[in-house]
């Protein structure tokens, strides 16, 4: 009774108002569904400051939003009135002391109709009320009229048509011939089904600590350069000789804690990709194959090569290291920490690159955020280690090498791998943006020509500014040039034909750092392996339903490197070759294919987690795709679908390396396929 006393009392005090506030401008069109549907869409433009209430509102609350049709033989409405999502807020409204549903800015309604003649008028009202922080207004005249002939469909007659429905609902059937109710899961099982979810977590754990491994690799490195190495046995006789209490106890573990206050700064690197990928899960996979950000990669490597070279050195500004070297004063805790903070800083020029390549590989990966966080975290553990584990053996360091040439050789063999990484980020973005300029024989043509110069600087052939006299060559620069030469024969093999496929071998060790191998010049395919495919979800259906096989529908990127590793050392083999070449429809979908969508494809549709996105080229439309049907986007990830495009077999799956299982995987859908017919 209070709220209703509290609404009149609104209606009554500002029905003055009402006469000429009106904060909703209505816009109406129309959307072709088929040859007898169509969908009657309302707009609400509002005004700023202003909500309009939703259909659905509980009794005491706010006027609802109606929506009243004159009945007529000619047409039929199919069900009732249904509001998007776009701009809805639903939360406690102040006024009426009650949970509502309201909109801001803009409001989308649709009516599908049926249509049972040539030639007709749909009318009707809309009702609404709408509020501000200060009054509220209610609207209940709004006549419409659409007017319907077989030629031109619907026209609205004495108002404003729409000028930009940004939102299309029937984007799912324009764009896939399909929509997401059509998805259905056959009630049939196999004997060889795969648990999808185990075979993920496997695939993620393995990937997580892979990350974690190349991290701590990468640490390792940092610690073998002029930067990090002289600061081991400085830093840790000043813990052992100034212990916070007076012995060489509390030195331990302050150095102990310097350890793991390193670890947590290079794990807070991280934090701010994960509120980027809380916001929108696609976010990580669109930085990592945006096309100018892997130029931009590609022109930071080839600087942080130069600089590991010895042409030029790497520093923050001094404000911060000065600034973090006061704070080592306070003492305690503090302290230890703020010197922790400056041995980071300080040692950039020669962490630096070696935190870019980590950065920059681990968005290259699947898993967002938390590879990063991964990678992070052995880069972290690597460097902070050594100072924990020598303050609690203090001779131990007298096993240490003395610092001397070795450092900046080290620095130069990192400068090499800078070198030959930055093509891997120019790859990408000539991949997914199809310029075709550094193909597979161009590509291991300069890997060639980088590893060969490693060779030379190892074996003494090549000498650069800050490099010491060498005098003679010891055992271990003998061996390691041999194994970069070893190496470089390793990437020319590459260049050998596969016979069966007709395309070069492909290199284990370079799977998803090198382009793919039917990325070339001279034996270019355009499927891997040469099997046949289609790049078109609507084409593959078609084909699908004509010679009625299923489909397996690949969800892959150009960019992806666990895919590459499927194509090309799981899906050449004689056990699972057979299934793509006689079985299955191969459908691959590139997730971060940059080519533009034709315009009348770039409709703007609701994300499966709230909000818009514009789908501007075919990656939005295949990432879309998958995030929407089937609730995920990691690539790879197999869907195994019936004839008809719309009957999930079995449970997808994603990176599936063991042979046996992805072989499993296969014959459960055929198990099922056939079963259904």
């Amino acid at each position: 009774m209070k709220k209703l006393a509290t609404l009149l009392l609104f209606l009554i005090s500002f029905s003055g108002f009402s006469q000429i506030i009106n904060s909703v401008k209505w816009e109406f069109g129309s959307e072709k569904i088929s040859e007898t549907e169509y969908d009657l869409i309302f707009v609400a433009k509002i005004e700023s400051h202003w909500a309009l209430y939703s259909q659905f509102v509980e009794e005491g609350g706010p006027l609802p939003t109606v929506f009243s049709f004159e009945s007529s033989p000619d047409f039929e409405l199919i069900e009732t009135v249904k509001e998007l999502e776009l701009n809805k807020v639903t939360q406690l409204d102040p006024v009426f002391e009650m949970v509502v549903s309201k909109y801001y800015d803009k409001a989308i309604f649709k009516q599908r109709v049926r249509i049972k003649s040539p030639e007709f008028s749909v009318k009707g009202n809309i009702d609404f009320m709408t509020c501000d922080d200060t009054k509220c207004t209610y609207l209940p005249d709004n006549p419409f009229t659409f007017n319907y002939t077989s030629e031109s469909g619907f026209v609205i007659v004495g108002g404003t048509p729409v000028s930009n429905l940004e939102v299309s609902e029937n984007a799912d059937q324009i764009l896939y011939g399909m929509s997401i109710d059509s998805i259905s899961k056959a009630l049939v099982k196999c004997s060889t089904q795969l648990t999808s979810l185990s075979q993920d977590i496997k695939a993620s754990n393995n990937s997580l600590w892979r990350i974690f491994g190349l991290g701590f690799l990468g640490g390792l490195l940092a610690l073998l350069t002029p930067c990090v190495f002289p600061m081991i046995p400085l830093t840790v006789s000043f813990f052992t000789k100034n212990g916070g209490d007076g012995n060489q106890k509390g030195g331990v573990s302050k150095a102990i804690l310097y350890g793991f206050f390193i670890v947590l700064v290079y794990l807070a690197l991280s934090i701010p990709f994960h509120l980027l990928d809380s916001v929108n899960p696609d976010i990580l996979n669109e930085i990592s194959t945006n096309v100018w950000l892997n130029v931009i990669f590609f022109v930071i490597f080839i600087f942080f090569a130069f600089s590991f070279f010895g042409y030029y050195e790497l520093t923050l500004p001094s404000s911060w290291t000065n600034s973090t070297s006061r704070g080592e004063g306070i003492g305690g805790i503090l302290g230890v920490f703020f010197m922790a903070l400056t041995l980071s800083i300080v040692s950039f020029s020669c962490t630096g690159p070696i935190l870019g390549s980590l950065l920059a590989g681990s968005l290259s990966a699947d898993g967002g955020a938390w590879q990063l966080t991964a990678g992070m975290a052995g880069f972290g553990v690597a460097l902070g280690l050594p100072f924990a584990l020598f303050a609690m053996f203090p001779n131990m360091l007298k096993a240490l090498p003395k610092s001397g040439g070795w450092l900046n050789t080290t620095k130069v063999i990192l400068g090499f791998l800078e070198l030959a990484l930055a093509f891997k980020f120019l790859s990408n973005a000539d991949l997914v943006k199809h310029w075709g300029f550094l193909k597979i024989e161009v590509f291991l043509g300069i890997w060639i020509v980088v590893f060969a110069g490693l060779a030379l600087y190892i074996l003494g052939k090549l000498k650069f500014p800050h490099d010491s006299p060498l005098k003679k060559l010891s055992f271990f620069r003998i061996t390691s040039g041999v194994l970069v030469f070893a190496f470089v024969v390793y990437l020319g093999s590459g260049f050998r034909i596969n016979k069966e496929t007709q395309t070069f071998t492909p290199l284990t060790l370079l799977s998803g750092l090198a382009p793919p191998v039917g990325y070339s010049f001279l034996y270019p395919n355009d499927c891997p392996n040469n099997f046949d495919c289609f790049k078109d979800l609507k084409e593959g259906v078609a084909y699908a339903q004509k010679v009625n096989k299923p489909i397996l529908l690949d969800f892959t990127g150009y960019a992806c490197v666990n895919c590459r590793k499927m194509e090309e050392h799981i899906w050449p083999k004689t056990t699972i070759k057979s299934y793509f070449e006689e079985d299955y429809v191969l459908i691959s979908l590139y997730v971060d294919d940059k080519k533009e969508l034709p315009e009348d494809q770039k409709l703007t549709v609701e994300r499966l987690g709230g909000g818009t996105r514009v789908l501007e080229n075919y990656g939005h439309k295949w990432a879309h795709f998958q995030t929407q049907f089937f609730q995920s986007n990691s690539q790879p990830y197999y869907v195994l679908l019936g004839s008809d495009g719309e009957t999930v077999l079995n449970d997808p799956v994603g990176y599936t390396p063991d042979e046996a299982d992805y072989k499993a995987f296969l014959d459960c859908g055929l198990e099922v396929f056939e079963s259904l017919q």
